[in-house]
């Protein structure tokens, strides 16, 4: 029998905490042990309370989320989960993901109870599969450029995409700022993300980086050194012109996929462009998205890389595309880098 969760709930608004421990009661496996109106008074309950998950707001007196993050992981790491409110919070949403914490929900703007509520399922799913997360892989330091391998370069690839989820914010800010300024190939990128958060999110990670990155916009030419990032709710499709160049598509088809952007759907549609020369990454994440854009990468003799199990913060993603034997590689995060430059 699964062992039982002790969360912690944090948020300075009375309504909230009542309806979020409403919701983390309907699950069997989760137990409220406590409540706090800010990040102080959760310092001093994660203190006496020993949670194994912490789900926190952002907006809060005294102490705001943000920094409860960062002391409650200096103190004593644990997973934090972010519930926040949309745009108006995207600022503060980053600045929590890039300080440790291991996922964010998006609260509706209106706390309607209904509202609410149609976030427990999310929720209560990504709080079981944060707990037992290994969290320091969620906030060390960014390490150096790779030094550009032109000598082991097998040039047989003329792109990168990568599929990543649960702890990608924390995990792309380690990779892409060791990708060297001259990297010969284009790279896509899907983040699963709430709507609002892609778009600083691509800004805050260029001023990192060596290669230009940003979130995509229509059109978006794929030239060497440059990484797009999918927006948040729109499908990132590559598509060849006319004139010969590859650019950037987005659209809301299809409908029957679990996430928007996903996975599949960029996966597939490099390697429809591409054909076999097409290096395709999957890392961190729960579920299986990515798994079906690997079998056509591979089907039309592409390469695919997995994050190795040690290193991933969910090893969800990964291990389906290992497990449906479609991994050439499985690499763990502080080589990455360096695997991806190896393989084009």
């Amino acid at each position: 029998m699964p062992r039982i969760i002790r969360a912690l709930i944090v948020d300075d608004s009375a309504f909230a905490r009542k309806v979020v421990r409403e919701i983390l009661s309907t699950s069997p496996f989760i137990e409220v042990v406590g409540a706090a109106r800010d990040g102080e008074e959760a310092l001093q309950l994660a203190e006496e309370l020993q949670p194994d998950i912490i789900v926190c707001d952002l907006v809060m007196p005294r102490m705001n989320g943000v920094e409860f993050v960062r002391r409650q992981l200096a103190i004593r790491p644990l997973p934090i989960l972010i519930v926040s409110a949309a745009e108006e919070n995207a600022v503060q949403v980053i600045e929590a993901l890039n300080a440790g914490a291991i996922d964010v929900v998006q609260k509706p703007s209106a706390l309607a109870t209904d509202e609410l509520r149609a976030i427990r399922e999310e929720l209560i799913e990504k709080l079981k599969a944060a707990v037992g997360a290994p969290l320091e892989n969620l906030n060390r330091s960014i390490p150096a450029v790779v030094a550009t391998l032109a000598a082991a370069s097998r040039n047989q690839v003329d792109v990168i995409v990568l599929g990543i989820s649960t702890g990608g914010p924390q995990a792309l800010r380690r990779l892409v700022p060791q990708l060297p300024a001259d990297l010969r190939v284009p790279m896509a990128i899907v983040l699963h993300m709430p709507v609002g958060y892609t778009a600083l999110y691509a800004e805050k990670l260029n001023e990192l980086c060596a290669v230009e990155v940003k979130e995509a916009a229509e059109g978006d030419l794929l030239v060497p050194g440059r990484v797009l990032l999918a927006p948040a709710g729109r499908h990132l499709v590559l598509r060849r012109t006319a004139t010969g160049g590859v650019v950037a598509q987005l659209c809301m088809q299809p409908l029957d996929k679990l996430h928007r952007p996903s996975v599949d759907v960029l996966f597939r549609s490099a390697a429809e462009v591409f054909k076999s020369r097409v290096l395709a990454v999957v890392m961190t994440g729960m579920g299986d998205d990515g798994k079906e854009g690997a079998a056509w990468v591979k089907a039309q003799g592409g390469t695919v890389l997995t994050e190795a199990e040690r290193s991933c913060v969910i090893y969800g993603m990964p291990r389906s595309v290992v497990e449906a034997g479609l991994s050439d590689s499985a690499v763990p995060l502080e080589e990455m880098a360096g695997a991806i430059l190896t393989n084009l």
